[in-house]
């Protein structure tokens, strides 16, 4: 699958309030068929641990991005390994990429973890009576 194949959300509003209809959270309308392909994308690449660390890893990165160099030493798997679970983030919209030199650097997309996020809120509910 390349750039081009991946379905990219429209950003949640910064307030909230212009959340769009695609990441209002589930338990206020249903999900339309496009904005669960875009979000099940997301949500399948980061299925696998070693992805959910990686994404941990370059999020928690002092500077907000890592360099490939730095995210191989965690892990009991090859560099070609840890270059495609990168690529499967690349592709669902979790991260993004640029070569400097020889190697690459790796930042967390916010407007996609925003999605995730307001996904997956739960709204205030009024109180419920005890009976």
């Amino acid at each position: 699958m390349s750039k081009q194949d991946v379905l990219l959300l429209p950003p949640a509003g910064q307030d909230g309030a212009g959340t769009a209809a695609c990441c209002a959270p589930m338990v206020r309308e249903p999900l339309g068929e496009d904005a669960a392909v875009g979000l099940s994308r997301m949500f399948k690449a980061l299925g696998d641990p070693v992805r959910l660390r990686l994404l941990s890893l370059i999020a928690s990165h002092e500077g907000g991005e890592a360099c490939v160099c730095d995210l191989t030493g965690p892990f009991d798997v090859s560099q070609p390994t840890i270059s495609h679970h990168l690529k499967v983030l690349r592709e669902a919209g979790l991260v993004d990429s640029e070569r400097r030199g020889t190697w690459v650097y790796y930042w967390v997309l916010p407007d996609a973890l925003a999605q995730l996020s307001a996904l997956l809120q739960i709204p205030a509910a009024p109180a419920r009576k005890s009976s």
